[in-house]
């Protein structure tokens, strides 16, 4: 059952239309991510070889002026890209229409607005120690929560409805009245639901919510390497890799062969006297002709009363009770 998720207003539209509020979800949660490593590069690009000020003490600033500038140019974006296209007769100089390249070249533009003079300069733009020091500042603001995902969220929202040209990422429905408008919303693909698999906290749009269950870490699954278990797709690799009962192994004595883990009883069963000849030939080495080995291991066999050598399942312990059992030869033999 879907949970209950923020209704978003309805927007006026020109001509006194109401617009439907939704957009992509996903595409969304996309662009957010995109603005903290902007507003780092911009705080380190502008205080670059500064003794007195750090990107910290900037960023407050930097945020506000950063979000005012991307807001603004996003709000003449189309009518912008309009007039361009009329103007150009070159189509490589058209603005992309991609709605997370376009918002990168506003906060690229915004960036070298705020560049000092050592940022200015071609060299350290691309130096491996100002992709470090980003990297850092961005894991900075993440861990203190100086720029929250949902308050981002919020400004790429409006990012996206105002450059999303081909309405790709957002719903371009408008109506002339509250209740038809109502009606669409509750039909309408860009509505945003809540995942149905128990863990996951993630809204998705309508339309993506197939893509979302493909990938989702929550969703239940049967393992892949086809033993009974059932467990989120997040813990399967390493279900798959450590514990289960299916994962391919190959023989702890050498044998060519591999198998399902689960099988490890059943062969050392049926290879025993394989086995054995190999730890037998570690053990005394030229002690026997091939003929006194396979002799030597039937007799074993036949002294194992408790079914030891059976039982072990790695190369030590079987070396160990082979020992044993030759040691109570000896002494029998002895005595």
């Amino acid at each position: 059952m879907e949970l209950p998720v923020a209704e978003p207003g309805p927007v006026r539209s020109e001509g006194l239309l109401l617009q439907c509020p939704y957009c992509d979800s996903e595409a969304m949660h996309k662009l957010a991510q995109l603005l903290l490593p902007g507003l780092a590069a911009v705080c380190i690009d502008c205080t670059t070889g500064d003794l007195f000020r750090k990107p910290s003490v900037v960023a407050v600033d930097m945020r506000k002026e950063m979000v005012d500038y991307v807001t603004q140019r996003s709000e003449t974006f189309i009518s912008d890209s309009l007039i361009e296209s009329e103007a150009s007769q070159d189509e490589e100089k058209e603005m992309p229409e991609d709605p997370f390249e376009v918002v990168s070249i506003f906060m690229d533009d915004f960036s070298s607005t705020k560049r000092n003079i050592i940022g200015h300069v071609s060299g350290w733009l691309m130096n491996d120690s100002r992709e470090d020091k980003i990297d850092d500042f961005v894991q900075e603001m993440e861990m203190t929560r100086f720029w929250p995902l949902e308050r981002r969220e919020a400004i790429a929202e409006v990012l996206l409805k105002n450059v999303d040209l081909k309405t790709k990422y957002h719903c371009p429905e408008k109506y002339e009245n509250e209740q038809r408008l109502a009606d669409h919303k509750a039909q309408c693909s860009f509505r945003p639901v809540t995942c149905p698999n128990d863990g996951c906290r993630a809204k998705v749009s309508v339309r993506c919510m197939t893509d979302h269950d493909s990938a989702c870490l929550f969703k239940i699954l049967t393992c892949e390497q086809s033993c009974e278990k059932r467990l989120m797709r997040r813990d399967m690799d390493r279900h798959c890799v450590t514990v289960c009962p299916m994962r391919p192994m190959k023989c702890p004595f050498g044998c060519d062969s591999s198998f399902p883990e689960r099988n490890l009883e059943q062969h050392c069963s049926e290879f025993l006297q394989a086995h054995l000849l190999k730890v037998l030939k570690a053990i005394h080495k030229k002690g026997f002709t091939d003929e006194g080995f396979k002799d030597h291991a039937l007799l074993l066999e036949k002294q194992d009363i408790d079914g030891k050598l059976g039982k072990s399942r790695e190369v030590r312990s079987l070396t160990n009770v082979v020992k044993n059992l030759e040691a109570k030869m000896k002494d029998r033999g002895s005595s």
